[in-house]
């Protein structure tokens, strides 16, 4: 990494086990990406109630690789009583980011499959579930339009970072070029 890992810890007392695992997880991180340019990790109280007792904890996993905007993996949990049991969120957080690493990895090798006027592989980028629709990253080309009606009722499956078979539609939509047809492609 370019820059040194930034850990915050808002709204929570910091946490040596905590830091210590993010660490361990931060430095696997370049196996996937070849050059991360920065990374930084936010511990969080998104919610407190005041008859809460044990509020829940978040992270984020912001990571900065060049020509591409911010990755963020994210992920919650509600504490347990047991001390220390923070490893799923932790570890949920960063293989979402690491999921959207390998997608751009193989987006930039060209290891996904390319055809001329069928179904080509893009990574969703932006995600707007209460609105319906997207966007999606193509290879060579400006972020793709997509509404809800995602292939086999996949819309609800989708996060950022996955990866998706796309046909373009010949005609724009109301944000610009889309996509008709959006399937859910799976790792092999």
């Amino acid at each position: 990494m370019d820059r040194p890992l930034q850990i915050v810890f808002k709204d929570t007392a910091s946490s040596e086990f905590l830091e210590k695992l993010i660490r361990q997880r931060a430095d696997r991180l370049e196996r996937k990406h070849p050059h991360i340019i920065g990374c930084r990790v936010v511990v969080d109280v998104p919610h407190r109630s005041p008859e809460s007792g044990k509020p829940p904890l978040a992270v984020a996993v912001e990571v900065d690789v060049p020509n591409k905007k911010t990755i963020v993996g994210h992920d919650e949990q509600e504490r347990r009583e047991m001390k220390n049991d923070h490893y799923a969120v932790v570890n949920r957080a960063f293989a979402n980011a690491e999921r959207q690493l390998e997608s751009i990895v193989d987006i930039q090798r060209h290891d996904v499959k390319h055809h001329e006027g069928g179904p080509q592989t893009g990574l969703v980028v932006r995600l707007f579930p209460d609105q319906g629709y997207g966007f999606i990253e193509m290879s060579g080309s400006t972020d793709l339009y997509f509404a809800s009606d995602v292939a086999n009722g996949g819309f609800d499956k989708l996060t950022v970072g996955s990866l998706v078979e796309v046909v373009r539609s010949p005609t724009d939509g109301p944000m610009g070029p889309q996509a008709s047809v959006v399937k859910l492609r799976t790792r092999h």
